[in-house]
């Protein structure tokens, strides 16, 4: 089937958007955002470009610009542009430079929506990104719904190219006589996922060819799996938290009695800033005597007397401590 209807299908089927939908896309002018811009220039889709220039890679951040530019004029679609300082915005929260990125062009998304009334904000991440970041959440541990992958949709934020590879997509552009432009900071290993892309996945086909696309058949799989264990999650949840203003009570006993425990008190406390590290660290509390605490960067886990206490904590940047036996 060819990618144009593929791609129908694909919204359709997922219910990412209508036709009368008005869709900002996320251009930066590389392969996968120049194909999607295509995509639903082709189906008739109404839609706007979002450009966000973060600086950070001088003439080439420059070059995308225009080009994205020139690609909106040939489209006869508008265009929104901004500029960035990535670098100052990162420095002053004490955040790495892709995270600043993403805050800052997801904040600056929104509000192009609420100011101009669109319908949705539409990104062209596809199969390899959703691979990528499976393998990546595997390896840091965290938990099964970091194995299900980057969702088709979420609130008004639409992913319409997760049905595809890139291989597919640059076929697909190459056949259609596309261009777009290559981002240098895609090939530099300094940064997590391009190691994964460029040594991890790669190495894995090599023993077993067909693992790309086993990871993304799991990943769908995973979903529905995920659904019912956020069921009994909830169940858990509910059962063990009571709430005391500011402050989550668990009951020690009764948690003691839960199985599978480490896996019920690490999604108890993932959503308070600890790792699956942080969890194991907690979960030795149960052992302890009163007054024994350990800490995310957000929240302590408190045990006093017959409970666990989960607080927030005022203390900036502090990884998970461990309070042992004599210390003050």
């Amino acid at each position: 089937m060819a990618l144009v209807d593929r791609f129908q299908n694909y919204t359709r089927s997922h219910a990412l958007f209508q036709p009368a939908d008005h869709l900002l896309l996320a251009v930066s002018g590389g392969l996968d955002s120049v194909v999607l811009a295509h995509l639903c220039h082709r189906c008739g889709f109404r839609l706007s470009i979002a450009h966000a220039n973060f600086g950070l890679r001088g003439a080439e951040s420059e070059r995308d610009a225009v080009f994205v530019s020139e690609l909106a004029t040939s489209l006869s679609v508008p265009l929104h542009t901004k500029r960035f300082d990535t670098k100052q915005y990162a420095d002053e929260r004490k955040a790495s430079i892709q995270v600043a990125a993403r805050e800052l062009r997801y904040a600056w998304f929104r509000e192009l929506v609420d100011t101009h009334r669109l319908s949705r904000i539409a990104t062209a991440h596809h199969q390899d990104d959703n691979v990528e970041t499976v393998l990546m959440n595997l390896a840091k541990g965290t938990g099964i719904a970091g194995l299900t992958g980057i969702e088709p949709r979420a609130g008004n934020l639409v992913r319409p190219l997760l049905f595809a590879t890139r291989a597919e997509l640059e076929e697909f552009a190459k056949s259609a006589g596309f261009t777009w432009v290559e981002d240098s900071s895609n090939v530099d290993t300094k940064y997590t996922r391009n190691r994964f892309r460029a040594d991890v996945i790669p190495a894995l086909e090599a023993a077993i060819p067909q693992a790309r696309h086993g990871i993304a058949a799991t990943i769908g799989r995973m979903r529905e799996a995920e659904t019912l264990y956020a069921q009994a999650i909830a169940s858990h949840k509910k059962d063990l938290l009571e709430t005391h203003g500011a402050e989550i009570h668990l009951p020690v006993r009764k948690l003691l009695k839960k199985e599978p425990l480490a896996t019920i008190l690490f999604e108890i406390l993932r959503g308070y800033g600890f790792s699956s590290a942080g969890a194991a660290e907690a979960q030795k509390l149960l052992d302890a005597e009163t007054g024994r605490y350990v800490c995310s960067d957000t929240h302590r886990v408190i045990r006093h007397r017959d409970w666990l206490i989960i607080a927030p904590v005022a203390v900036e940047g502090q990884s998970v401590i461990v309070i042992e036996e004599g210390q003050t």
